[in-house]
């Protein structure tokens, strides 16, 4: 390779580079340093105080009720959209009249952003005039209407709802691309061996699916983890901070409290729950594979 191809390779390089640096390497050193001082951003002074914040966590209910509510999030942001999408997948692939139709109309909440997708089902799960409750005493099921998103014990799950909603099509249609790849010579095979339909799909189509599954669970964790606008949208947190995420504890502490110091704090722990979450999971995968090889 020429000089002058080797200077515009790295001159091409650096452009990206620089802009990742400043976006992402820049703040998230700003954060880690702020998170050792006691910076409220009001009087302009931040004093070094070490890992003070850090240790006040340890003693936050607030801090570990947010905790609490991302692990359930995850948990359920993963496995709902994945084992949905899957079937969902595996339901189209079956299908041959107006495929291309259904297809879109399943694809069509992933077109929304979050913010929409909050505000759609705030209005269905409003208590007096939304779709669900509307819907519940039409069928004569009246003593099952709630106040969804003001109980305490539902309010979560009412979020998380609305949020596998838009996720399930994204799950859905990676696993549709994974399906093209499947050698239909082994599917052949396992229904002359005498295989039925569950036995294909955990023996032949799952294995063939390993990519895909990776990509939908490391998105799905990843999107989980950082969730903010739906929950922000749909509750605030509330009630009671029976929805609040660690996202949404960050956002409340620094810009209701102005304590961007501890809000700092909260957010370089959720990043680091966010490397090791992804690590782990990556590393798990790569073994497999290691060990199918």
């Amino acid at each position: 390779m020429s000089t002058r191809r080797i200077g515009w390779s790295a001159a091409f390089l650096a452009v990206p580079l620089i802009a990742y640096v400043a976006a992402v390497v820049g703040p998230g050193l700003y954060s880690f340093y702020y998170s050792l001082t006691d910076w409220n951003a009001v009087g302009g002074t931040a004093e070094f105080i070490g890992l003070q914040h850090y240790r006040d966590m340890a003693g936050d209910e607030h801090f570990w009720q947010a905790l609490k509510n991302t692990a359930i999030w995850t948990a359920a942001a993963v496995v709902v959209p994945t084992l949905v999408g899957l079937a969902l997948a595996l339901g189209l692939a079956r299908v041959r009249r107006m495929q291309r139709l259904i297809k879109s109309l399943f694809f069509l909440p992933l077109a929304l952003s979050l913010v929409v997708v909050g505000q759609v089902w705030f209005w269905i799960f409003r208590p007096e005039d939304g779709l669900l409750n509307l819907a519940l005493g039409r069928v004569g099921l009246a003593s099952l209407q709630h106040a969804w998103l003001a109980d305490p014990r539902l309010a979560l799950w009412s979020v998380l709802l609305a949020w596998c909603w838009q996720q399930v099509s994204l799950a859905m249609v990676v696993f549709l691309a994974g399906l093209t790849g499947v050698p239909q010579e082994l599917v052949e095979a396992s229904k002359v061996d005498g295989a039925n339909g569950w036995q294909r799909l955990w023996h032949v189509i799952i294995p063939a699916l390993r990519p895909a599954f990776a990509v939908v669970v490391s998105l799905s964790m990843i999107n989980a983890l950082k969730s903010f606008d739906i929950v922000y949208v749909m509750t605030e947190g509330g009630p009671f901070r029976k929805t609040e995420t660690l996202a949404i504890l960050v956002y409340r502490t620094a810009f209701k409290t102005y304590d961007f110091g501890y809000a700092s704090a909260i957010s370089v722990v959720l990043f680091v729950i966010t490397l090791v979450t992804i690590g782990l999971f990556f590393a798990w995968t790569n073994r497999e594979d290691s060990q199918n090889v």
